[in-house]
């Protein structure tokens, strides 16, 4: 750096000079003319000169100056006159900008004071998240290039670490979701990645930002999904080679660190051991098993045994009498439209002395969790985090008011839909009569009572009717005790969605299965992240709704219909594939559905090949 530029060191860096000078003189003038004649609009000519000031970039007229704070149609309109006078006095080719001499002498002593070098070859990140730079290689133009490396046992050390090794197994998705990442790579980072530390609100999570910004991190989907760039899958070699301890050429100075390397062999032997589980897609809309009685779905094969020390040590387990079974009630249930009447499920449930918990529910307005218990450790200002795993029972409550106006705008198909994709087994409809309600409603009432039946006997869903909200409360009341009663000694296991798919395809168990006693279920988080109703779909899912929103299929005809075209491309393949017009018209006439295996018929397979491949006209 030459000797006659100083250095400013904790001083406020001053702003650029504005190359606008033009129009900062002609708002100046006409803010003097206006303060002159008292007028109050010197005070908007003055907040546009303060916007004018901080804006970096040469305008070409008034109309740009538009994106600018403060400024107006009014006073974009008098730039914009002024400088075409201005252009008719001076000639169209006349500089409209300037730039102060020595400006871009102090821009280029700003950008190497920005990347000049510092005393020592590392340095700490100064965001404090636990990330260091290596060693710098010269550039082009004599500027020091950096590169962030996070620090070991740090969460973005963590966090690439597992990644790479989930790469690394045979038949690996490449990608993990969240709870599965902070699973995975907690035992590599030395804080936790769901409990901020004493004082801060960061956890080990909080570095995953800094790993996404430095392009080492992809996330996509929703929920999400992570995976490594290239730049990151390179990154997560080397401090995978570091960590074994190989000898490569990248060398970084470490402080001394626990040899954790037999235990880590050991961990990736146990993954080899288990081996690739390739998950096979459920069926879309897999029938629900329908039943009374309330005992949980147990799955004790083999593959779910090889599991249980999967999931003790990955900290999934909940033992018997550990847990509290808690009532989770939506928010919805108990704020908005009429107040009296849903505190009056509040009071009722409180009256009976019953353990519930109001939260957002993205589906279902009534489900069961089982709480850990946990008790606080001395010297933490918090408790340790309580694991909430879901039990396999959720409820939809509808008045007849309120089932008339979701089968009208389509509300009732779609949360049957959602109910059975949701993850749990027994999903229970819990309609509230109301006496003669129903009479006076825009649909008959026959109508309203025929689609009750239907969701009890063609949808597979346990259907309970009360008549009012008492009834409703006391319904609530009895399920929570039954439930408490019937997993106070059960062994809770933590299971994810991707393991059993939708959960709804499997059956009853048998009477030597219930005695077992543990049952896997779905933790809180997961479940609810998982039924978010606006998440991405697959194609899959999106042909799925496109099918059912033609009058006659049901969701039983158009799982039928994926099973043997999972997508339109597909679909269109196979009508490609037909000799003629008539085939074309018949391909999806001898598919069968449902329980009953009935065929779909001409009739809408005609409709279906009239949407997807003819495209012209009313459908007939």
């Amino acid at each position: 750096m030459p000797a006659h530029e100083p250095v400013c060191l904790g001083r406020k860096r001053s702003l650029p000079p504005c190359p606008n000078h033009l129009f900062l003189q002609w708002l100046s003038e006409l803010r003097d003319q206006a303060k002159e004649r008292g007028l109050k609009t010197q005070h908007v000519y003055q907040k546009a000169i303060s916007s004018l000031k901080k804006y970096p970039l040469p305008l070409k007229n008034g109309r740009e100056a538009k994106i600018l704070q403060n400024f107006g149609d009014g006073i974009c309109k008098i730039l914009d006159e002024r400088l075409e006078k201005h252009y008719k006095e001076h000639g169209p080719d006349v500089p409209i900008h300037s730039l102060p001499c020595g400006a871009g002498l102090r821009r280029r002593w700003s950008a190497n004071l920005a990347t000049s070098k510092p005393p020592t070859n590392t340095a700490k990140d100064p965001s404090g998240r636990g990330g260091r730079k290596l060693k710098r290689q010269p550039g082009d133009g004599g500027k020091m290039k950096r590169e962030y490396v996070p620090q070991k046992r740090t969460g973005g050390y963590a966090v690439l670490l597992a990644l790479y090794r989930h790469c690394q197994i045979p038949g690996s998705k490449g990608f993990m979701s969240k709870l599965e990442l902070q699973r995975e790579a907690q035992h590599l980072c030395d804080k936790s990645f769901t409990v901020p530390d004493l004082g801060t609100k960061y956890t080990a999570w909080s570095s995953v930002s800094t790993l996404i910004q430095k392009d080492l991190l992809m996330k996509t989907h929703s929920p999400a999904r992570y995976s490594l760039t290239e730049q990151g899958l390179a990154l997560a070699e080397r401090l995978e080679s570091e960590e074994r301890g190989s000898e490569g050429g990248w060398q970084v100075e470490e402080p001394p660190t626990v040899d954790l390397t037999e235990e880590e062999e050991e961990e990736e032997e146990e993954e080899e051991d288990r081996g690739d589980r390739p998950v096979e897609a459920s069926a879309l809309l897999a029938s629900v098993t329908q039943g009374e009685s309330l005992e949980p779905e147990l799955r004790i094969s083999g593959k779910s045994q090889a599991a249980d020390t999967e999931r003790r040590e990955d900290g999934g387990t909940i033992l018997p009498g550990c847990y509290d079974i808690v009532l989770c009630v939506d928010f919805i249930e108990t704020t908005g439209g009429s107040a009296a009447r849903k505190q009056e499920l509040v009071k009722e449930l409180q009256r009976n002395s019953v353990t519930f918990d109001i939260r957002k529910l993205n589906v279902g307005d009534f489900l069961w969790v089982a709480r850990e218990r946990v008790t606080p450790v001395p010297g933490q200002l918090r408790p340790p985090p309580k694991k909430e795993l879901v039990l396999d029972y959720i409820i939809e409550r509808k008045r007849m008011d309120d089932l008339c106006s979701s089968i009208i705008d389509g509300r009732f198909r779609e949360q049957k839909f959602r109910l059975k994709r949701c993850g749990l087994r027994k999903p229970i409809y819990l309609v509230e009569e109301c006496g003669s309600a129903a009479a006076h409603l825009s649909i008959p009432e026959n109508t309203l009572q025929q689609a009750i039946v239907n969701t009890q006997v063609v949808d597979g869903f346990f259907v309970k009717r009360v008549q009012d909200v008492r009834e409703s409360a006391a319904y609530l009341t009895v399920m929570t005790r039954q439930l408490q009663k019937l997993y106070q000694n059960r062994t809770l296991f933590c299971r994810s969605m991707e393991e059993d798919g939708d959960g709804g395809s499997e059956g009853q168990c048998s009477g030597r299965e219930r005695e077992v006693p543990f049952c896997c279920l779905l933790s809180f988080a997961e479940f609810n992240q998982g039924a978010v109703k606006n998440k991405c779909q697959t194609v899959r899912e999106v042909f799925a709704r496109q099918l059912m929103q033609i009058s006659g299929i049901s969701g039983d005809k158009a799982a039928a219909i994926l099973e043997h075209y999972r997508t339109v491309s597909s679909l269109l393949q196979a009508y490609q594939q037909c000799c003629s017009e008539g085939d074309r018209e018949k391909l999806l006439s001898s598919i069968r559905y449902g329980k009953l295996k009935r065929n779909i018929g001409p009739s809408l397979s005609r409709t279906i090949y009239q949407l997807y491949w003819l495209c012209t006209g009313p459908l007939s």
